[in-house]
């Protein structure tokens, strides 16, 4: 008991560190950030807890959940960029902790408090539970529905009714949170587990056996055997008594308890325009079609696993092969692995066919390579495998590598973006700084010291660029220089835009914005009223002047945010006192 407490003290400190830092200090980011906390603003302020709004139209982008859980702190906190991203924050911390408990039952208590830190030091991971987005709710309930899963059963699926109500309980609260990935992956990770673990035998000790009684490579023959063993957990009566032993009766049922009441009362609410546009546009044209201009090869998320997983992506080889070897082996964590591998393949694999790809779509498998990466240190710092000096170096030196490159890669960025904020690229610094660290205590053999200093600078890095650089970064928004010169010259503006929307200019401006695309609605708009202001960009604006009267004039330019253009305010021409309040409040005006 008292090392549990121990080890959560220490898990929950660390992480609330790097979850809440400075977590309401940036503005929030375009696109999605925006759109959610807006839209929770705009329900709570209608009353309304079923219809998602967001400027004043239908948001059938994800369910109801996330914007239940922002109404809930906009409560307790106001509205504010801290309480948006307060419940994601909270969130990550809980999957930290979800992945010790997987890694106390799967291996042991001192590999899942280094699959925990390592979690909490991975990038993507950090931007999920920082952002005011569905993601770290979604990877929350996803992750501790497998962790009922391996208390209640493992290796086996449980056998008690009660347990398995409440793993799939919790996939129905990830299917509010995202949709019907939030059960459809976390069942078919225990699905691919189960069809595995129920085989009597598997490739891997098949290869192995073969490549030692051949000396050499395997013969043709040889690699059929291996290939039909690969498909066997496939084989259609093996696949069905799988299934059915998942008891997918009880699963829909549980499933439709949680979810149908909301998804009927919203499709009511909205003659089923919600459930329509949620089911055939976000999820199934996001399958089979590219949207948005989001592709990417094969080999996409392998890539986001690299980067997304960084720092500890270094290990990524050593972690893998450790576990392949320990799996050859038939080591006592066989069934563990087999779980965290099912885990990350099912994930990367399913995404790889679908035709929409995103670098954080594979983000739930990250408490899966943390624990294949808690392991290797737990087993590489007690002396159970070995890491050559030479490969060791190699590992850390990649490390080093990728903050050079991070310090100049972010030098020439804020270079051309965000003058004055050349500095920033002294945070790759700390990657430098501690890849020689670790390599000075690798030369000595202090493996202990090498894993904590490699969790250390993986914590300050994140910390660093997440609660600090980023703030640096978000000064540079300036889009509300463009709102409040409205609100300087009318108490009762209408607002529209021309050619671009920002999601955060409904957001701060805490009113609709109207979308034209059309220059005489534009120009028709503007001259309607003083109370009218068009937000647009310089080369926009270019195409409207022909349109546009005298008394039309920008009322204030300011660069457009980490773009080439700059963002524009229309407006008829303000009292000469209002011209007065704005100079003097630095606005430009012309």
């Amino acid at each position: 008991m008292r090392q549990l407490i121990q080890h959560h003290v220490l898990i929950i400190g660390l992480t609330s560190f790097v979850m809440f830092v400075n977590l309401g200090g940036t503005r929030l980011w375009d696109r999605d950030e925006p759109r959610n906390a807006g839209c929770a603003a705009e329900m709570l302020a209608r009353g309304d807890f079923v219809v998602p709004l967001f400027n004043g139209q239908l948001r059938t982008a994800k369910p109801a959940l996330l914007y239940w859980f922002i109404m809930s702190a906009y409560a307790v906190f106001g509205i504010n960029e801290f309480a948006a991203r307060f419940w994601s924050a909270i969130f990550g911390v809980g999957t930290v902790i979800a992945t010790y408990h997987l890694g106390r039952r799967l291996f042991n208590a001192e590999a899942g408090v280094w699959g925990a830190v390592i979690l909490a030091t991975s990038l993507m991971f950090n931007v999920t539970s920082r952002a005011a987005t569905p993601d770290a709710t979604l990877i929350f309930f996803s992750t501790l529905a497998l962790l009922v899963f391996a208390r209640a059963g493992f290796p086996s699926f449980p056998s008690r009714w009660i347990a398995v109500a409440l793993m799939y309980g919790l996939m129905g609260i990830g299917v509010l949170a995202k949709g019907p990935v939030g059960c459809v992956l976390p069942t078919a990770v225990i699905g691919m587990y189960l069809l595995i673990f129920r085989l009597r035998t598997s490739c891997a000790p098949s290869i192995t056996a073969t490549t030692r009684d051949t000396g050499s490579v395997l013969p043709i023959w040889k690699l059929a055997d291996c290939a039909a063993t690969l498909i066997r957990p496939f084989r259609p009566l093996h696949f069905l008594t799988t299934l059915w032993q998942m008891r997918p009766l009880t699963a829909v049922l549980v499933i439709l308890i949680i979810t149908l009441p909301w998804y009927l009362w919203v499709a009511l609410k909205t003659d089923g325009e919600w459930v329509r546009s949620f089911l055939l546009e976000e999820n199934f044209r996001r399958a089979t079609i590219s949207m948005e201009n989001h592709r990417g090869s094969p080999l996409y998320y392998l890539v986001a696993v690299l980067a997304g997983f960084f720092p500890a992506s270094v290990f990524i080889g050593a972690m893998t092969t450790s576990a392949v070897r320990d799996i050859r082996n038939q080591h006592r964590w066989l069934n563990g692995y087999i779980f965290l591998f099912s885990w990350v393949g099912v994930y990367v694999c399913l995404f790889t066919m679908v035709q929409t790809k995103l670098p954080h779509y594979v983000t739930p498998t990250h408490p899966a390579l943390a624990l294949l990466a808690g392991c290797f240190f737990y087993n590489w710092t007690r002396g159970k495998i070995e890491l050559s000096l030479f490969r060791g170096r190699i590992i850390l030196g990649c490390l080093g590598v990728t903050g050079l490159a991070f310090s100049v890669g972010i030098h020439f960025a804020s270079w051309r973006y965000l003058p004055g904020e050349t500095w920033l690229w002294t945070t790759g610094l700390i990657l430098v700084a501690g890849s020689l660290l670790c390599m000075l205590f690798l030369q000595f053999g202090y493996r202990r010291a090498v894993a904590a200093t490699f969790i250390a600078t993986g914590m300050v890095f994140c910390v660093s660029l997440f609660g600090f650089a980023a703030g640096r970064v978000g000064e540079h928004q300036q889009n509300h220089l463009l709102l409040q010169t409205i609100k300087d010259h009318s108490s009762a503006p209408q607002i529209a835009s021309f050619g671009c929307l920002e999601p955060s200019w409904v957001y701060y401006g805490g009113r609709t914005i109207r979308e034209f695309g059309d220059i005489e609605q534009t120009a028709e708009f503007l001259h309607d009223s003083e109370d009218h202001f068009v937000i647009t960009t310089d080369h926009h604006a270019e195409q409207l002047q022909l349109y546009l009267s005298e008394d039309i004039v920008v009322l204030v330019d300011v660069p457009y945010f980490l773009k080439k253009n700059r963002l524009l305010v229309l407006g008829q021409i303000a009292e000469p006192s209002v011209i007065r309040m704005a100079q003097e409040g630095g606005f430009e005006l012309r």
